[in-house]
């Protein structure tokens, strides 16, 4: 490409204006699935009055309280967690340079797992109740989430303690997630062994990622740390493209690789481990999506991160309408579906992948 002249050749105009054209429309697919999933549920409201209640013009007083107190707060709680997971698992394939790379598969979640049945068993965070939303709650959520952020965090700063001991490869960083993942699992089961059947059915309760559990102060927490942490994630593109280039290039090119690829794995696992201790665990949005996005859209950074972000907030969003509708008036926890969902589209991918 020759920019001698001072004009952008035509090419990379079309390069460009296909990757925001691809943006665009994922964003607009995102706020039609937003309205859709508002409208959809056991009392029907219409598309029309989603639009004009969100827009604060009048409609009944009982489809207002249907939307913003119960509907809304679930969509947008979906769309906030898929976005966040999507990007964190997007930044972490890349300065691990593994497409395995994402908070499942480093250990995170299973260390969030192992800190609320911790929670459960030993502080009495569950009992059983009989009411509309189930035999079993977490009587102390708060405390069952400052737990599994607590582990979440713990283990991310093993993993980069450990890499910056043996120097911050990306094999080092997989390996010692694995271990950790393992270990946790294995802390957990422990656990549920000594459990009674209450303590036993609230830790299964909590592993089951639901995000009907965030209240509007809880999403606009999460939502916080969502935005400033994809901001940062965004703003270093140029140098998670020159890591994928290489090491030695992105050094050559000026990029402080350890310390970005430290700062990376510190802040992804920060954003990981907010999700899932209000959350639950939620597998495979973080695994899935940047690889979808990135056979659609390639591998720039500067498209790659904003897309997965869109992504995996739609993926959620649809996933989570679904599961509310699949069986009901049972609503599944959204996570088991993605489960289901995330294996199968994760191994064609690794079939097409071994096919190119």
């Amino acid at each position: 490409m020759h920019f001698h002249d001072g004009r952008i050749p035509a090419e990379y105009t079309r390069y460009i204006s296909r990757k925001i054209s691809f943006l665009v429309l994922l964003i607009f697919l995102m706020l039609l699935s937003l309205v859709l999933a508002i409208s959809l549920g056991a009392a029907k409201i219409s598309m029309t009055d989603v639009v004009r209640s969100l827009l604060g013009q009048a409609t009944t007083h009982q489809i207002t309280a249907i939307i913003w107190n119960i509907r809304l707060p679930q969509a947008l709680t979906s769309m906030v967690a898929g976005a966040g997971l999507a990007v964190a698992g997007a930044t972490m394939q890349s300065i691990l340079r593994n497409p395995l790379g994402s908070p499942f598969t480093l250990g995170i979640s299973h260390a969030a797992a192992f800190g609320a049945a911790l929670s459960v068993m030993v502080l009495g965070g569950g009992i059983m109740t009989s009411n509309s939303v189930g035999a079993v709650q977490i009587t102390n959520p708060y405390l069952t989430t400052a737990a599994a952020f607590l582990f979440s965090i713990l283990t991310s700063c093993v993993i980069i303690a450990i890499a910056r001991l043996r120097g911050a490869t990306p094999e080092i960083m997989v390996l010692t997630g694995v271990a950790l993942g393992a270990f946790f699992t294995a802390g957990t089961m422990f656990l549920q062994f000594f459990a009674d059947d209450v303590q036993l059915a609230a830790m299964v309760f909590w592993t089951f990622g639901d995000t009907a559990r965030a209240s509007w102060s809880e999403l606009t927490f999460i939502s916080l740390i969502a935005l400033l942490v994809s901001l940062f994630f965004f703003a270093n593109s140029w140098n998670y493209n020159a890591i994928d280039a290489g090491d030695e290039t992105a050094k050559g090119l000026g990029v402080r690789v350890d310390r970005v690829r430290m700062l990376g794995m510190l802040l992804a696992s920060l954003l990981t481990a907010v999700i899932i201790s209000f959350l639950g665990i939620i597998g495979f949005v973080g695994l899935v999506v940047p690889h979808m996005v990135r056979r659609l859209i390639g591998s720039d950074h500067r498209f790659l991160l904003p897309a997965s972000a869109v992504g995996g907030a739609l993926l959620l969003l649809v996933s989570d309408t679904a599961a509310r509708l699949i069986l009901a008036p049972h609503v599944l926890p959204v996570s088991v579906l993605t489960a289901f969902m995330g294996a199968p589209v994760f191994l064609w991918l690794i079939i097409r992948g071994g096919k190119r």
